[in-house]
Parts: structure tokens; sequence; C-alpha cells
């Protein structure tokens, strides 16, 4: 503010008008002043004009600066690869180059004969592709490679394009899946072009229910998702038959899937890759004892027999992790220079039931309940015919709920008769027997195998059809009668009640005669406790001291369990040097082998098919 009086000016800041004025106010007054000698306040406005423009201009050039920045960074990234906001309905699939990136021969899949066999097919079309067309012959457009987790589905896909030998594309179903409308549609067709560049090739999607559901079920349609499998019928029923290529498709859940995805001229092949048999865990315990180093007495073959044996159910991917934490068991000792049978039964023990928790400190009263209740189990299962062989009893708690733990070798089996799942049931229900014969109290130590003798027990009634009061009915799953999916029961109530009823007396009977045969065993069942508690973990050995050997033969060896198991044709087991090929045989012989394999198939075709 300047202030001009005689020809003086005077400036100075001021905080606040208001201020300012109320204090000169102050002044005035407090020196008697008139109006005529009190200083006159007026206020001048004058402005920038440049300040103002360049104030009023800056912000917008600064974001539209910066709008043209990111543009150009997005325009860029589009041009030289992947992603970026101009390239999101490209596909995302990854091209595998057969000669440097594909190394995946069918010698190294394992324990997939019938499959591989089917899956030939499409290596020797994409190989010799004239040869078919020549003869007029159509290569299926596609397979889904459907299975248990585990089982090798990508691993197949990739030894496909790996001795094929053409360029492999993978892409997940998921990928195809994006919150922007049409990206998946979009992304399928970038996908199928790319192929048809390639061509010939293999297209392989994994976990293609992510995408290939069955369309509007239920209250979980969805339109994107829908879009884009529509576009997928389109591409796979819309290239020509000479455009050489082949779609595999890996999931876990087949009966999801859209009936239109699995018609013929899309998905027209089923390849079902199910957990190994006994000789096919022993050769991918074969292939995955490549790189381990054992010790120069041990023979590859009989340690993959004598692991494939104490594996039964196990996958693929179950052996693998098998044989690579056998591997770590045996690092973990500084003196170890090899890994030994110990390594990978130590290995199998924490697949199945997790690792020893030795830390975890019991009360000598809980330490006793354990000791006895898996007593009960192994004496139970001794005196039983049907049980399965005793390995090892251990009362060193394993993973985050196991206080004790029985391992034993059941065997490979797809029938089971009535007497044999009441003998699993008695065996099952030894410990909750043994708890009651000995404690004058009962635990919660036999929670889970109630739960197994539950299912077994409503498994006779509702799916087997054993039960005589029911007849010969399909009731349904055993949870779906005593689970979740109770309300969707295709019975009466009255029905419910009787199946209610009848597997209550099932266990009750089970029960009564797992009483009947451990009571008077109580010397022995003490025996076999005390053993426990003294050492902790006792092995079949122990058990054939204490209370001699059982009175049924077992099979507990990979040539005992094999035998018999040949069929026509099939030969002695073979691949155990995966690494040599088979020698091709001559025109005659191949002549006398397709005689031979005529004259079987007339017997082979009267033969019934069981399925549960």
């Amino acid at each position: 503010m300047s202030l001009n009086r005689a020809q003086e000016s005077f400036t100075f800041e001021i905080g606040s008008v208001e201020a300012f004025e109320r204090q000169l106010e102050r002044v005035q007054e407090s020196n008697n002043l008139s109006d005529a000698q009190k200083a006159p306040i007026v206020y001048k406005t004058s402005s920038n004009f440049l300040g103002n423009l360049l104030a009023a201009a800056i912000p917008p050039l600064i974001i539209m600066f910066g709008f043209s920045y990111i543009v150009g960074k997005a325009a860029k990234a589009a041009k030289n690869g992947p992603g970026g906001l101009f390239n999101v309905g490209k596909s995302k699939a990854q091209l595998f180059n057969t000669q440097t990136d594909v190394k995946v021969m069918f010698k190294d899949v394992a324990g997939a004969d019938e499959a591989k066999e089917e899956i030939m097919e499409f290596v020797k079309f994409l190989k010799d592709p004239k040869r078919y067309e020549k003869l007029g012959a159509k290569i299926p457009k596609g397979a889904i490679l459907s299975g248990p987790p585990g089982t090798g589905k990508t691993l197949l896909a990739k030894a496909t394009a790996g001795e094929a030998g053409v360029p492999f594309f993978y892409q997940s179903g998921s990928d195809f899946v994006e919150m922007f409308v049409g990206v998946g549609s979009s992304r399928v067709r970038d996908l199928f072009a790319s192929a048809k560049k390639a061509a010939p090739c293999i297209i392989f999607i994994d976990e293609i229910d992510a995408i290939g559901k069955a369309r509007g079920k239920g209250m979980s349609s969805n339109d994107e998702r829908e879009s884009t499998l529509n576009q997928l019928l389109v591409e796979m029923d819309g290239f020509k038959t000479n455009e050489h290529i082949v779609v595999l498709a890996g999931t876990n859940r087949r009966d999801t899937l859209d009936p239109a995805l699995l018609r013929p001229g899309r998905f027209d092949r089923n390849i079902t890759i199910d957990r190994p048999d006994i000789k096919g865990r022993a050769r991918i315990f074969m292939v995955h004892l490549r790189p381990i180093q054992l010790a120069t007495t041990v023979v590859a073959e009989t340690l993959a027999k004598r692991l494939a044996t104490l594996t039964p159910g196990f996958s693929g991917a179950d052996i693998a992790n098998v044989c690579n934490e056998a591997a770590l068991i045996a690092a973990r000792d500084p003196t170890a220079n090899t890994v030994n049978l110990k390594n990978f039964e130590g290995a199998i023990e924490r697949v199945i039931a997790g690792m020893e928790k030795k830390s975890r400190v019991l009360s000598p009263e809980e330490k006793k309940i354990v000791a006895y209740h898996e007593a009960g189990h192994a004496v139970a299962g001794w005196y039983l015919e049907h049980a399965d062989p005793l390995l090892k009893v251990s009362i060193i708690p394993r993973g985050s709920t196991a206080l004790g733990y029985a391992q034993y070798m059941p065997k490979d089996q797809f029938l089971l008769t009535m007497e044999q799942m009441s003998d699993r049931m008695c065996m099952a229900l030894g410990g909750r027997v043994i708890e009651e014969l000995f404690f004058p109290s009962i635990s919660t130590g036999a929670a889970d195998d109630l739960k197994k003798v539950t299912r077994m027990a409503y498994a006779q009634i509702v799916t087997y059809g054993w039960d005589k009061k029911l007849g010969h009915m399909h009731y349904g799953s055993p949870e779906e009668v005593s689970g979740e999916g109770r309300f969707l029961k295709p019975f009466s109530e009255s029905t419910s009640q009787l199946i209610d009823e009848r597997a209550r007396q099932i266990v009750q009977s089970a029960y009564k005669r797992t009483m009947d045969l451990l009571a008077p065993k109580r010397e022995q069942i003490e025996k076999v406790a005390q053993l426990l508690l003294s050492r902790e973990v006792m092995n079949k050995e122990d058990m054939v001291e204490l209370l001699g050997p059982r009175q049924w033969a077992e099979k507990a060896t990979y040539d005992e369990i094999v035998a018999g198991t040949h069929r026509k044709g099939d030969g002695e087991d073979k691949g155990w040097d995966l690494e040599k090929p088979e020698p091709k045989p001559n025109a005659e012989e191949t002549t006398e082998k397709s005689q031979e394999k005529v004259g079987e198939k007339a017997d082979v075709s009267n033969d019934s098919k069981t399925q549960l």
C-alpha cells in the first residue's frame, strides 16, 4: 500500500485489509482527528497480463503433454512387442520353437502308454500330412486331454510337439478372460491367425474349462465368457482341413464342458490320462531316477519296482515330488554322497502324511492314547484277511492334525467285495474300540476314522445296492445323501429315514465285530502299544516278532503283485531302458502280428465291461 502526503511516499506490507483498517481507525480516533484530517483509503486493482496468461495456460499444457507422452509410450509398446494399451486384444500365447525350446519327447513320458498310442496319430499326420490326404483321410482337428491333476496332460502335449517337430502354441484358458468386453474373442482370433501363419503347428489350451463351460446353466452365466467360447467354436470349425493345425486342450473337469465344444469337427477325441498302475509307476520312477545320484550297489530297475509298490494311487507329479524330496533329504546329511532307499521311504511318508512334527510336545496321557489307538488299527488289520499289509506304525505327529500315523501297502484295486469293505471298516474302527477297552473315557482321536466309516456305510446302501431292505437301487453318492446336497435327494422322506437307519446298523455291526475281534487280544495289544511308547516307530518285522506271521499270504513285492496281470500279447515288462528305441519289425513279422490281432479281436469283443 502506498501513502502519498506532501510529495512523500511510504510503502509497507499488511497482513489483512480488515485488520489494517481497524488499526488505522483506532489511531485516528485516539488522536482526535476530524473527518477532514483523516487519511482517506483508496483501493486500486492492477494485474499482470502475461502472468495471468501463463497461469491459465500452463495446467492444460501439462495435461496435454502428459497425455501425449502416455499415448506415445503405449503406441511404441504396441509396435515393439506384446502388452500395452493398444495390444490388449492380442493373444498371450507363448510360441515354443521345437528345435530350441521343446526338448520333451515321448521317451520322457511314462505310465501313459495308451494315451501316447492314441496321440501318435497327430504326430504322424503333422510329419507326413500328404500321405493321409492322398488316401482321403482327415485328421481329427482336436483332442481333449482329461484326467486328474498331475497325470501329465501338459507334458504329453509338449512331447507331441517335440516328436512332431512343429511350432507349439501354449496358452492358458484364463488368459482369454479379461475385464474388457470383447478382449477374449479378439485373443482367440489372434491366436488362430498366428497359428495359420505357422502351420503345421499345435495349439495347446491348458485348463480350457475356464472358457469352455456349458453355456446358460444356472446363475453363473457370463456373457463375456460365452462370447469367447462362441468365437472358439467358430475358429475351430472354420479353418480348412489343409491348414494342418491341431488343437489340444487339457482339463480336469471334462463333464463341465459345453457339448458343442466336444462334437465331431472340433474336439473329436477324448484322451483320458488316469493315474498310472503299478507298472506305469515303475516306468515313471525310471524316468525321474535318471538325474538322482544312486549308490553303485543300487539297481535302478529294482529300486523303481520297490517304490512303485509303496506308492499306489500316486500321479506322475507325486512321483516326481517323491524323487525330489528323497534327494533333498539326502542332501541334509553332510556325510551322504548318494540317495538310498531310506531317503525314498522318508520322502513317501512326507508326501502322504506330511512333515514330522518332532517339536510338538504331547503330554504322557495323550501319547499313551495315541499309542494304544494306533496299536488298535495295527492289531485289527493283522487279524483281518482283507486288510492291507502293514509297513510301519508311528506315533510321531505329522502334518497339522495327525498325531499318529500307520503306513500300509494297498494294492491297485478297482473292485471291492462286501467282505473286503467290511474288513476295512473294522480296521478303521480299531482305534476307537481300543480306547473303550483300555481307557475310562473316549477321546476325539477317531474323528477321521468315523468319517471314513460313515462314508463306506452310506456307499453300501445308496451307491452299490448291497442292502437287502432297500434293494438293488442307486440313490446317489454318499455326499449327496449325507452332505450338503441332501435337499437334492431323489427319494422320499421315509426312504431317507430308512437309509439313515440302515447305515447306523451297518456301523454298529462293524463296531461289534471289531470289539469281538480285539477284546480277547488285550495282551497282544498291550505289547504293541508298549513297544510304540518306547520306540515311537515300529515296522512289519516288529509285528511279526510280537504277534507271529499273518495267517494269510501277502503280496508285498512287485513281481507278486503283477503276477497274472499280463494280457495276451503284452509279453513281459519292457521299457526300462527308455533311451533305446524299439526295433522296427520286418514286413513278414508285421503281417503275422496283424493276423494274430485280427484273430484276437473277435474274442475280446465279446467280453463284458464292468465300471463303477
